[in-house]
Parts: C-alpha cells; structure tokens; sequence
C-alpha cells in the first residue's frame, strides 16, 4: 500500500529533505508545493501577464498556487504541516484547515514557543511534532507498527 504524503508549510529550510529521508524504505510518495520561492511568488504574473498593483501581482499567484496545493492535499492520505521559525506561514494555516475539514489526516510540525499562537491548529491534528525526525517516526509506525528502536 502505498501512502500519498502532502508536505506543506514552510519553505526555507530543508526539512522535507530530512523527512523523506527519514522515511526511506517506505512505500511513501511526497508531494508538495513549489519550494521556489521567487517561482512560487511570480507564477501568476509569469503565466497569466503582469500586474501594476503588487496585490494583483500576489492575488494571482495565490490562485495558481492554489491549485496544486489543494489538487495534493485533496489526493494525499496525510498532510504534514510545517510551522517555520516565524509562525506566520497563514497558508500553512489554511492548509491544515481545509486538510482537517477534508477528513485527512494532520500532522502539524511547529517549534514549543508557537504552541500557545497555533493552538487552534493544533487541535484539529491528529499529532504535533517538533522535528522531521519526529514525523517520519510517525509515517514510519502508520506504515509498519513498528516504534522506533
């Protein structure tokens, strides 16, 4: 059986690397948003032609955007979302909200000093972890019953 993983949130550091990493052996496929930031803001503009107003400009690549996040969050069995150093990630917000009202599986991964700003969030996961080791122990146990050695 293979498990349809959505890594979402944060895309400054590495940590999907460590998790996928983490998970290695396992019958997991990962998908994600575009980790390119700079691709990620100008898509819109990029694609559909550019914008005066710097809120078009965003409001256009939000749109786009939106597809493929929302097409992998729809088809995966868990989502992981990822809360970075500066919390304020609100799509990460919004994506473990519209995963938790989808009936999918949440993991939420945040540092303990958020805790008190994301508990809302972290009330509609089904775990909260801190790092991708953590996460991957947990896909690791969901896909072998196993806990880790």
């Amino acid at each position: 059986m293979t498990l349809n993983v959505y890594l979402s949130g944060e895309i400054h550091t590495d940590w999907r690397v460590e998790v996928v990493q983490g998970c290695e052996g396992l019958d997991i496929a990962f998908t994600g948003p575009v980790t390119d930031h700079a691709a990620s803001d100008d898509c819109g503009v990029a694609i559909l032609g550019a914008e005066a107003d710097k809120f078009w400009h965003d409001r256009k690549g939000a749109g786009v955007n939106a597809i493929r996040t929302r097409h992998g969050i729809e088809n995966a069995d868990v989502v992981v979302v990822r809360f970075g150093e500066k919390y304020k990630q609100w799509n990460a917000a919004f994506d473990a909200g519209y995963a938790s009202a989808l009936g999918k599986p949440v993991i939420v991964m945040h540092m303990p000093e958020h805790a008190h700003a994301l508990k809302e969030v972290d009330e509609a996961a089904r775990a909260v972890a801190e790092t991708p080791a953590q996460v991957a122990q947990i896909l690791r146990y969901v896909m072998t019953g196993k806990l880790p050695a």
